[in-house]
């Protein structure tokens, strides 16, 4: 098993996603169970979504546009402008200067939606019209290039790129730099928005639902996809800080199949088991957990199972996918972000939508909201192809 880590200081948060811009509004969604879903209007198929609203009336700024104009870039700018999260930047980059902060940002599909629009728009000789020659929008690393840029940012750069997992594993690598020495600050997150690439992507893979997603829910049939920016500030823990901590982590790569969890949850558990051992927990410490819980048949029941097996009834556990739908890349830190406010106003949100919990579900899934003291938690995230990690946050001291 793995040592124990020194937590590391969550100085600031905010995330963008349908149920809101901003943490509060996000607080205020769950505590209305107010869904963010509607029906799909960005392509042809019959399902909902959860969409950012406003994106397309939402331009960058003149300098920005020319070279760097995209939905993804759009939502990562409108995301960096909430809850005065590039003030906290600009006084971490002050502290430590610019080369001491780096940036770990999580997307699984980078600008691909304006490639996209720009294949359908290839002339006669079956070129690319020059409004989509943008060298800095059409690559993998696009999301992680325009935020290093906007905020200024001269440390290190990495893009995580895991599938559904990959906003979350953002602050283990992010924790590994900070305990070697290599930066002092560091901004994660992660930016993803909805694209025909996507949405047909997961329907012919059967996993998207007609109706809003009901996690856990024995009827349940399938995700609703959603889009999403979110970010931290992770710095080292001062004895006299207020900021909730990161004090574990725990990732794996089981490889069972390029779309199915192991039947088992064996990589899952792993990756809790892991975190429990970084944080010094034991699962009877850990008063709320954020479920992955997108509401496909396998997912949910593996899931259910393997929170059973580990944790005590006392322990509420849920999924927030139906305020905000399933943010693809963005997934991880929205779900951290969520767990982080569960810590800062002692409220646990229950399973909207689920109304006939899964015979796997034990009594740790809560369907209705509860106010309670939470001072540990964990939030799960797992991909495709078995990247799973799971994130231990505890209360500020």
């Amino acid at each position: 098993m793995p040592s124990r880590i020194p937590p590391l200081a969550v100085t600031a948060y905010t995330v963008t996603s349908a149920a809101g811009r901003g943490t509060d509004a996000l607080l205020r969604a769950l505590q209305e169970r107010r869904s963010g879903l509607t029906r799909n209007d960005l392509t042809d198929l019959p399902c909902w979504i959860g969409r950012v609203a406003g994106l397309e009336s939402a331009p960058l700024p003149e300098p920005l546009a020319p070279q760097w104009d995209s939905r993804n870039h759009r939502l990562a700018w409108l995301g960096l402008q909430q809850d005065q999260f590039r003030d906290h930047v600009r006084a971490a980059l002050q502290r430590y200067g610019a080369e001491r902060v780096a940036l770990v940002l999580g997307t699984s599909t980078s600008s691909i939606g304006e490639t996209e629009r720009a294949y359908t728009e290839l002339d006669a000789a079956g070129h690319m019209p020059d409004a989509y020659r943008a060298r800095l929008v059409h690559h993998p690393h696009s999301a992680g290039a325009f935020v290093q840029h906007v905020l200024e940012l001269q440390g290190p750069c990495l893009t995580i790129a895991t599938a559904c997992s990959s906003s979350a594993k953002v602050f283990a690598s992010a924790e590994r730099m900070l305990r070697a020495g290599v930066v002092d600050a560091a901004v994660v997150g992660g930016v993803d928005t909805l694209c025909g690439s996507v949405l047909y992507g997961f329907n012919s893979l059967q996993l998207i639902s007609p109706d809003p997603c009901r996690p856990f829910d024995a009827r349940r049939s399938g995700l609703s996809l959603g889009e999403a920016a979110g970010f931290a500030l992770l710095q080292r823990a001062e004895a006299d800080s207020a900021a909730p901590r990161l004090i574990g982590y725990g990732e794996s790569a089981d490889a069972h199949h390029m779309s199915a969890p192991h039947p088992e949850g064996l990589g899952a558990e792993r990756a809790l088991c892991d975190a429990l051992a970084r944080a010094g927990l034991t699962a009877a410490d850990v008063d709320y957990i954020n479920l992955h819980g997108t509401a496909s048949r396998q997912n949910d029941e593996v899931e259910a199972s393997l929170i059973a097996r580990h944790f005590p009834a006392r322990t509420a556990a849920s999924s927030s996918k139906g305020w905000t739908g399933h943010t693809l890349g963005a997934a991880g830190i929205v779900e951290a972000i969520v767990t982080l406010l569960t810590l800062e106003h002692g409220f646990a949100p229950g399973t909207l939508n689920c109304e006939q919990p899964d015979p796997s579900c034990g009594p740790q899934i809560r369907l209705q909201n509860e106010s309670r003291p939470i001072r540990a938690a964990l939030s799960n995230s797992f991909g495709f192809g078995g990247n799973n990690c799971c994130l231990a946050f505890a209360a500020a001291p």
